[in-house]
């Protein structure tokens, strides 16, 4: 008999939040920055608990805020890898609203965020790879590709455009 443990490599996290009213912003509704600290969060833990290492954020992208959300309404942020590099992991983020009283839910906003993790010193290290099965997975895949082109493309125009080094 092994003592060896497999671990376990959820794709997938669900968090929920109560929107309260210190998320709130003068106009009523749950400011966008409480929203990108919960998609940072969700985003964080399904990317350490499928790397298995502490992971840092490289990149969000392509956040659209769909729905406002409102006070007292269940917040709900579904994290999934949809894509691996060697270092790198791919998750999309979905946020949802539930009027708690009657059941309704809406979706509120999307995004995509890179992570890569990295060991004590602060280097690249690798992750397992995740490897699409359904069609939908590899939809989500190709749209992982797809942005992580975009931003190659928009970071050489960018370098293209500076005139001095960088600081």
């Amino acid at each position: 008999m092994s003592n060896d443990i497999t671990p376990v490599r959820p794709r997938e996290i669900t968090l929920r939040f109560l929107a309260e009213p210190t998320d709130v912003n003068f106009g009523g509704k749950v400011h966008g920055g409480a929203v990108m600290k919960w998609i940072g969060q969700a985003g964080y833990a399904c990317a350490v608990g499928w790397s298995g290492y502490y992971c840092v954020t490289v990149y969000i992208g392509g956040i659209r805020f769909y729905k406002p959300i409102f006070i007292g309404q269940i917040v709900e942020v579904k994290a999934m890898v949809v894509h691996t590099g060697n270092s790198s992991m791919h998750i999309a983020i979905d946020v949802s609203a539930t009027e708690p009283k009657t059941g309704a839910r809406k979706r509120t906003t999307r995004c995509l965020i890179v992570f890569v993790a990295v060991d004590n010193a602060g280097d690249t290290v690798k992750v397992p790879g995740w490897t699409p099965v359904s069609e939908d997975d590899q939809r989500f895949e190709q749209y992982a590709i797809h942005m992580a082109a975009l931003r190659k493309e928009q970071e050489d125009e960018l370098q293209a455009t500076e005139t001095t080094p960088p600081v």
